[in-house]
């Protein structure tokens, strides 16, 4: 596995191949990043992975300082799913200047939700995304795989590529789950063990969400508050669970049913702040 520091060696590594296939990341990996990595083998002619923890997605009270850098067993994980090249800038290689010019998303998408109560955190989001594609992808495009656990993002970066007009194709991910069905994530490593155990009660209650909405009559948001409390007693603090379309994020309308639906949520336990989403 090649590793390129600068954009310079990055696009030396890169100046031979056609269709990179890219799996952007900050680092700290687990099963699930490694499982977007192989997924992206056969979807190129070279699978590149970036780790780069952005700063600008953090809120002032977030974590950057303290976020995970597990170099040595990320780039063991990366050599033995077969990545390529790795992209590891350093953050005056990528950002040498401050970065005055972003990328502000569709208010209406990137407002609620994971946006509202990080305000900001998707302008960090697609900035840096526009930046890397630029970087790994260039002019002549390619592929890039995202995970569906961040749905939401998933959803801004899609939108972005078809406004913009980018050369690159986005696939999603399925979410990887422990054996009791958490969904993995690099946030999982700051949970007790006995949070641990509680952790999979969130993806448990956005299923039981689904099938509530699915059974009723006529679904309507006291099924949310209802799942909201139901969190709330085992002692979470819940941002929001809550059924929206797919295909836009929206409330459900008339009409929409199985296959066009997500219940997404967002709760903090103890000092630890997990999302999830389940597809129904």
């Amino acid at each position: 596995m090649l590793i390129a520091h600068t954009i310079a060696e990055l696009r030396e590594a890169l100046a031979s191949r056609r269709h990179p296939a890219f799996v952007p990341t900050m680092g700290n990996l687990h099963e699930g990043h490694i499982a977007l990595v192989r997924q992206a083998r056969p979807l190129g002619d070279a699978t590149v992975a970036s780790i780069f923890v952005n700063r600008l997605q953090f809120l002032p009270h977030e974590d950057f300082d303290s976020y995970p850098r597990t170099w040595e067993g990320d780039c063991a994980a990366l050599r033995a799913a077969g990545c390529d090249v790795l992209f590891a800038p350093r953050e005056a290689d990528l950002y040498p200047e401050p970065q005055t010019f972003k990328v502000h998303p569709d208010p209406a998408l990137a407002d609620m939700l994971e946006g509202h109560f990080r305000p900001g955190f998707f302008v960090g989001v697609s900035t840096v995304v526009m930046k890397l594609f630029a970087c790994v992808l260039g002019a002549s495009g390619g592929t890039a795989v995202f995970g569906k656990k961040d749905y939401q993002q998933l959803m801004v970066i899609r939108h972005m590529v078809r406004q913009f007009a980018l050369p690159v194709q986005i696939v999603a991910g399925e979410t990887s789950r422990a054996p009791d069905g958490l969904a993995l994530s690099s946030r999982n490593g700051y949970l007790s063990p006995e949070e641990r155990q509680e952790a999979v009660a969130l993806s448990q209650a956005l299923r039981a969400l689904a099938q509530a909405w699915s059974a009723a009559p006529s679904p309507s948001p006291a099924l949310e508050a209802q799942a909201m409390q139901a969190l709330q007693a085992r002692g979470w603090q819940p941002d929001y669970l809550t059924v929206r379309r797919r295909s836009d994020l929206m409330a459900p309308a008339a009409g929409d049913g199985p296959g066009d639906l997500v219940a997404l949520g967002a709760a903090r336990l103890g000092s630890t702040r997990l999302i999830d989403n389940h597809e129904f």
